[in-house]
């Protein structure tokens, strides 16, 4: 088995995976291709860059990420400890100096007697061994063509093209309503009904809103199977009516009448509580998705629990692939971490490079794995990219995946809370 776990990619899940393996007694190899090759978006030489936005989401235990951040913070996580020490100020929100976080992470890792750092492109993958695959969402061609040829050529993906994702409870069923086109089918959709007044004030907003730059990499090739919804719009006023917001086959209980338009959200977890809005599919940034797409009549108060992204970002399948471990199903010696695995954002990633390097180290060790609770964020994050589900998208930390209260809370904070209480509660009964 060798005397080391193998760990591909210095980002935040394979450095937090380095370093919880390391802690354990368990020497590392940590292979990462900087500063000899850049990747299109990174320029930064140190470990675990920060790319986009500097913040970590909110600090409180009443937001998903914050309550995540708060359960690292028990399991001793390099990253959200060095996050903590390098914050700058942002109100609730845990920002971070990214050129002192990467700076101090990475001098943590090499100073570690237990962690040697490769400067190398790893393009190989050794099933001798054990091995942490956390490459990212830009992961290279050839570490690409190595994933497919273990885990299935059609099990791994290049590109996001997500429709937002919107809490069931946060919308108005005063409006809203369930049906199929034309009756057909089990009226598995909810239905969102606008008049025409309705609909030419969003589609206004819509082409007029903000939208996200992309990398020169990223503009050839990401649109050419999905149209962003602003796009398609721009293309005419009624382009979109005769697309994904056509409303032949319907009538709106409330008029007895055909709409002018409609938009159809499909249910997207198995305990009906997430629903993602059809065909739309957006580049919009996430401030104005919620502004924008709020004014669809019965999503006034709509809770987004993800908004829509189209950018580079290789994944593979984590339902058919995956355990709750985080280790290939059919080749128990290789596990993955980061965005690789479908989950999404900073904190996420970190959290799954954290369970990766524990059970790493069990593997090692030949010891029981461990897996996380899904009354736990992390243990609920785990469990939604492992779940089998046929439209299977990256997810983020949000309650819609915790399993429900037993007593039901119509207070969206005081439920929050509770959900939070339960969470560390559980995390701090485990024996890890």
């Amino acid at each position: 088995m060798g005397e080391f776990i193998r760990v591909i990619g210095g980002g935040l899940a394979g450095c937090e995976a380095a370093y919880q393996i390391a802690k354990r007694g368990i020497k590392v190899k940590l292979y990462e291709m900087k500063p000899k090759k850049f990747s299109p978006a990174h320029s930064n030489p140190n470990l675990a860059e920060i790319v986009c936005s500097n913040s970590l989401k909110s600090n409180s235990i009443t937001n998903a990420c914050g309550l995540l951040k708060e359960e690292l913070r028990i399991l001793d996580s390099l990253l959200i400890k060095i996050a903590d020490k390098t914050a700058v100020p942002a109100g609730q929100a845990l920002a971070v100096d990214r050129e002192e976080f990467a700076k101090r992470i990475t001098e943590e890792l090499s100073k570690n007697p237990q962690i040697e750092i490769v400067h190398e492109e790893c393009n190989t993958i050794e099933e001798n061994g054990i091995t942490i695959i956390a490459t990212g969402p830009l992961t290279s061609d050839k570490m690409a063509e190595e994933i497919s040829k273990i885990t299935g050529s059609c099990r791994l993906f290049f590109y996001d093209a997500v429709a937002p994702i919107i809490e069931k409870d946060s919308i108005d069923f005063s409006i809203a309503f369930y049906g199929d086109r034309y009756g057909k089918g089990e009226s598995n959709y909810i239905n969102l009904p606008m008049n025409q007044r309705e609909y030419q004030n969003f589609y206004r907003e819509l082409i007029q809103a903000e939208v996200v730059n992309l990398h020169e990499f990223e503009k050839n090739e990401i649109f050419e199977s999905c149209m962003p919804i602003e796009i398609m719009a721009k293309r005419g006023e009624d382009t979109i009516r005769f697309g994904p917001l056509k409303p032949v086959g319907f009538v709106d209980p409330r008029t007895g009448e055909r709409p002018y338009a409609i938009v159809q959200l499909r249910q997207d977890d198995s305990k009906d509580t997430l629903y993602n809005m059809v065909g739309f599919q957006t580049n919009l940034k996430f401030g104005e998705q919620k502004r924008v797409f709020s004014l669809i009549p019965g999503l006034k108060n709509a809770e987004f629990v993800k908004y829509g992204v189209m950018h580079r970002n290789t994944y593979i399948n984590s339902p058919e692939l995956l355990e709750l471990t985080y280790q290939l199903k059919n080749h128990p010696n290789l596990f993955f971490a980061g965005q690789i695995t479908g989950v999404e954002g900073y904190v996420e990633s970190i959290a799954s490079g954290l369970l990766a390097g524990i059970n790493s180290v069990k593997q090692f060790k030949k010891e029981k794995k461990i897996i996380f609770p899904d009354t736990t964020m992390i243990g609920a994050l785990t469990k939604y990219i492992t779940n089998p589900q046929k439209h299977f998208v990256p997810m983020n930390a949000n309650f819609g995946i915790l399993p429900e209260l037993e007593e039901k809370i119509k207070d969206k904070k005081m439920r929050y809370e509770e959900l939070a209480k339960r969470a560390l509660i559980s995390l701090k009964r485990l024996v890890i």
